[in-house]
C-alpha cells in the first residue's frame, strides 16, 4: 500500500483519514504532540475510532518525504499559516487536494467597508501562490463527518484543472462506502462549498423559529440561485452548482443538526448570543465569516438578498422576524433567473 497524508485532526480530517485508510496507509499531521500520542495509541478522538493503518506525526518533513498525495483539512483562518510552515518541504512532485470550505482574505474584514476581488482567494489559489505545488485540487460534497465516521454510504467530488489529480483522489478514496466523482469546474466547486455555509445558517434559523418544509424548500431553492449569481460574477459556470458540491452539499447542511452552520442558526433563533455559540462549538463555523465576505463583495453586482438579510441579523442586530419580512417583501423574479443572468 502507498502512503497518503492528511493535515488536520478536526472532525472531517479524522473522518477523511479513516476513509483513506481503507485503500492506503495514512499519515495524519497534528500540531499538538498529545494528540499524536492519543491517535497512535488508538484512543477514541473527537468521538471517532482510529483505523489501524493511520499513524499520527508532528513533523512536516517526515510527512512530505513519505507522501506525495496530501489532503490539507484546515480552517480557512489557519490555512495560510499552515502553508507557510509546510511550503519548504513541498516540491512540484506533490499533489495537494484540500478540503477547506472557506476563503482566504488578505485584509481584516472587520476594518474595511468593501473588498476587491484581488483580496479574496480560494484555497486552490492560495496553495498555488504560497507553494511550489502545481497539481492542486479540492474535495467537496455532502460530507458530514459524523456520518462518514460511522461508515454510512456517502459521496464527494474531487475537482481540479488536472485529470491526474482527480484520478489520484479517486484511487485513494473510492471504496464500497464512498463514491468519488470528478470535475474540472474547480472554481465553481470551491465557491459552492463556501457559500452553502451561510444558507445553512439561515436554514437553522428557520427550523429554530418553527417553520416547516415548504419554507425550507423556498430557502434552499433561492439560496442555490444566490450561490450561482455569486459564482457567475466571479467567473465560474453554473455547472458545478448542480452537482454534489452544490445542491448535494446544500441539501445536507440545510437539513442536518450535524452541520455546525445549521446549529449556529438554530441556536440564534432560540435567543442565544453569537459569541457564546461560537465559543461552544470547538470548531469553525465558516458561514458567519462568509456572510460578511459576501456583503463586502456586493459591489460586483450579484444578487444576494439572503446574505443581506443575514448580515442585518448577525451584524446589525435585526430581529429574525425583520429579516424574514425583508425577504418576503422583495420583488419576485423569474423562477430560474440564475440560468439567464450574465456578467
Amino acid at each position: 500500500m502507498r502512503k497518503v497524508a492528511v493535515i488536520g485532526t478536526g472532525n472531517f480530517g479524522l473522518a477523511l483519514a479513516n476513509l483513506l485508510a481503507i485503500n492506503n496507509r495514512v499519515l495524519i499531521y497534528a500540531r499538538r504532540k498529545e494528540i499524536v500520542e492519543k491517535i497512535n495509541s488508538r484512543e477514541i478522538h473527537k468521538g471517532q475510532s482510529i483505523h489501524e493503518r493511520i499513524t499520527a506525526v508532528n513533523d512536516f518533513k517526515e510527512l512530505t518525504d513519505q507522501c506525495k498525495l496530501i489532503f490539507p483539512i484546515v480552517p480557512s483562518s489557519n490555512f495560510k499559516d499552515m502553508l507557510v510552515q509546510l511550503s519548504p518541504f513541498l516540491t512540484p512532485e506533490h499533489i495537494l487536494i484540500h478540503g477547506t470550505k472557506g476563503l482566504h482574505i488578505d485584509v481584516d474584514i472587520d476594518k474595511v467597508d468593501r473588498l476587491d476581488k484581488t483580496q479574496v482567494l480560494t484555497m486552490t489559489e492560495l496553495i498555488l501562490k504560497e507553494t511550489s505545488v502545481v497539481r492542486v485540487g479540492c474535495i467537496s460534497g455532502p460530507n458530514l463527518a459524523k456520518e462518514l465516521s460511522a461508515n454510512q454510504i456517502g459521496g464527494t467530488v474531487v475537482a481540479s484543472r488536472y485529470n491526474e489529480v482527480i484520478l489520484a483522489g479517486k484511487k485513494a478514496l473510492n471504496s464500497h462506502v464512498f463514491r468519488v466523482y470528478g470535475s474540472n469546474e474547480v472554481l465553481g466547486v470551491e465557491i459552492a462549498s463556501v457559500l452553502k455555509n451561510y444558507i445553512a445558517v439561515a436554514a437553522g434559523m428557520l427550523e429554530g423559529m418553527g417553520y416547516g418544509d415548504n419554507s425550507k424548500a423556498l430557502l434552499i431553492t433561492r439560496g442555490m440561485a444566490e450561490m450561482v449569481f455569486f459564482g457567475k460574477a466571479f467567473g465560474s459556470s453554473e455547472k458545478a452548482f448542480m452537482g454534489l458540491a452544490g445542491i448535494g452539499d446544500l441539501m445536507a447542511t440545510c437539513n442536518s443538526k450535524l452541520s455546525r452552520n445549521f446549529r449556529v442558526g438554530y441556536r440564534l433563533a432560540k435567543g442565544e448570543k453569537l459569541s457564546e455559540i461560537l465559543s461552544d462549538l470547538n470548531e469553525v463555523a465558516e458561514g458567519i465569516k462568509t456572510i460578511k465576505v459576501v456583503k463586502l463583495l456586493s459591489g460586483y453586482g450579484f444578487n444576494s438578498p439572503i446574505a443581506d438579510a443575514l448580515y442585518k441579523i448577525v451584524y446589525e442586530d435585526w430581529e429574525l422576524e425583520q429579516g424574514i419580512e425583508y425577504l418576503m417583501n422583495l420583488p419576485v423574479s423569474d423562477d430560474t433567473d440564475f440560468f439567464t443572468q450574465t456578467y
